[in-house]
């Protein structure tokens, strides 16, 4: 594995991201000096918070899987998880509902969910399920070690028996048909195959290996924190400051000062001059290559972006009992809706969507009696060219309505506080694309082939657009691998145990 060059007793950490405190946490259990300089007046990145009127809405990820991944960063610096956040399952881990009516909800115990399957399908589709269950835990032993936590400098590196068997089990098929060797229902097809999504990419076209993702939540488990997500990088920033990193909130890294290929120090906005004899860039790697270092390098700049998502976050009056913390609205459509947002960059004409009810698991997160809603829709990325100044309010309005039709009724006139976010807005956050879930993972943007977390000498990238991926565990890997490049191997962590 290579390792960045000089010396690295000083090092900077631009933005407080999960992958720029993860790294932060492991660099000072390794026994640098950090310091964080952050542009907001608080941790979070894309975890981030909004308050309103006694509201506190979660502005970016909603759902966390593997905290084992936060022990592991907190125990980095001595500390344990039960001291920072008070974790609770989340049970079910998602109620599906479909077009025909029907509902079935999805649970992380195995025994669990073939009753609920063969309630709702049927006893041959819950024998399906136990095997495909056994198939997604043997993607995510296989892939976890060689493949994910790992840094990786050539593909050559990859070839070993596990990627043999990783071929012979079929994980490099395309991941539709592989589900439908186990699953022989629309509805659990669907329901098993939809975080394809988070990845970028339809489940027709995604490969089998991102089944993993489906391990992760729908067997591994899905678990909220008391005072929703942005805890999450509240307790890592508090543990971090605790051992000695130091923050700088409210201040803007405007470049990166370079001698050759080496960071020697971030200029703020301010004209401040900020030394370091390292460096790690969490922003969204194209920004942070096109806005900090000064240049995008050409693989970076052709790459190919995720869809992106419109989110209503509304504070309401009405409360829908049928309503679970985590709610998949799908529709008639399936194929076609991918068709539609990644191929033709059109917005679905049926929608399926996602909405969360925090409150059903945190009542404090509203005023008292009301309830907190995030209702996320799959959209084109800005490079489709829809003009969301005059699309926004369009399609908020058929946001309302869709969710009114699927059973939501008077969700509209419920609403006393209300905040839409647009793949416009998701740019203006420094997010390339408007594409919250940041480049696509396709076959040549994965893996080895996914833009590589190190530039220069002593530069390293933590966060979603660079290796292992998207999503909230490989953010978190992602600080450890970026924190690992600077300290060199088994040095930027102290535990393992969740692996």
């Amino acid at each position: 594995m290579r390792t960045l060059k000089g010396p690295s007793d000083s090092v900077v950490v631009v933005g407080a991201g999960l992958g720029g405190l993860s790294a932060a946490l492991r660099l000072a259990g390794a026994g640098r000096r950090v310091t964080v300089i952050e542009r907001e007046a608080e941790p979070g990145g894309r975890a981030g918070v909004l308050r309103d009127a006694g509201w506190s809405f979660d502005t970016g990820p909603t759902v966390l899987t593997m905290p084992e991944l936060i022990a592991d960063a907190l125990a980095c610096v001595d500390e344990e998880l039960e001291d920072w956040l008070d974790l609770e399952p989340v049970r079910p881990l998602y109620r599906a509902r479909y077009a025909d009516g029907s509902v079935l909800d999805v649970h992380a115990d195995t025994e669990q969910m073939a009753e609920e399957i063969t309630r709702v399908c049927g006893a041959g589709e819950a024998a399906g399920y136990r095997r495909y269950v056994e198939f997604v835990s043997e993607l995510y032993r296989l892939q976890i070690r060689h493949f994910i936590d790992r840094n990786i400098d050539s593909p050559l590196s990859l070839v070993s028996p596990s990627l043999a068997r990783l071929v012979a089990i079929g994980g490099f098929r395309k991941l539709t048909p592989k589900v439908g060797q186990y699953l022989q229902d629309p509805r659990t097809q669907r329901v098993f195959s939809f975080q394809s999504m988070y990845a970028g990419l339809a489940p027709q076209d995604a490969l089998a290996i991102y089944a993993v993702i489906a391990y992760m939540d729908s067997v591994a488990g899905v678990y909220f924190p008391r005072g929703g997500m942005h805890a999450v990088p509240r307790a890592l920033a508090g543990a971090a400051e605790k051992a000695g990193v130091e923050f700088r909130y409210g201040t803007t890294v405007s470049r990166v000062e370079t001698r050759g290929k080496r960071a020697v120090a971030v200029i703020t906005a301010d004209g401040e001059r900020i030394p370091c004899d390292a460096l790690v860039l969490n922003p969204d790697l194209p920004v942070a290559h096109r806005d900090l270092l000064g240049s995008v390098p050409r693989r970076v700049e052709r790459l190919s972006y995720s869809p992106s998502c419109a989110l209503l976050l509304a504070g309401s009056t009405a409360t829908y009992p049928d309503l679970v913390h985590h709610n998949i609205f799908f529709g008639d459509a399936w194929e076609g809706v991918f068709d539609e947002i990644i191929d033709q960059g059109r917005l679905m004409s049926d929608p399926s969507f996602l909405v969360t009810r925090p409150t059903a698991s945190d009542p404090s997160l509203a005023p008292a009696g009301k309830e907190s809603y995030y209702a996320l829709f799959p959209t084109p990325n800005l490079r489709a060219g829809i003009d969301w100044r005059g699309e926004g309010p369009r399609y908020r309005d058929a946001m309302v309505a869709s969710m009114e039709s699927r059973g939501l009724s008077g969700f509209g006139d419920s609403i006393e506080v209300e905040h839409l976010t647009t793949p416009l807005d998701w740019e203006e956050r420094g997010m390339e694309a408007g594409a919250p879930f940041a480049a696509a993972h396709t076959f040549l943007q994965t893996g080895p082939f996914r833009p590589r977390n190190t530039w220069g000498d002593n530069v390293a990238f933590a966060g979603s657009g660079t290796q292992p991926g998207v999503g909230v565990p490989m953010v978190l890997l992602s600080g450890r691998l970026a924190a690992e490049r600077i300290t060199g191997p088994d040095r930027a962590y102290r535990s393992r145990a969740w692996r």
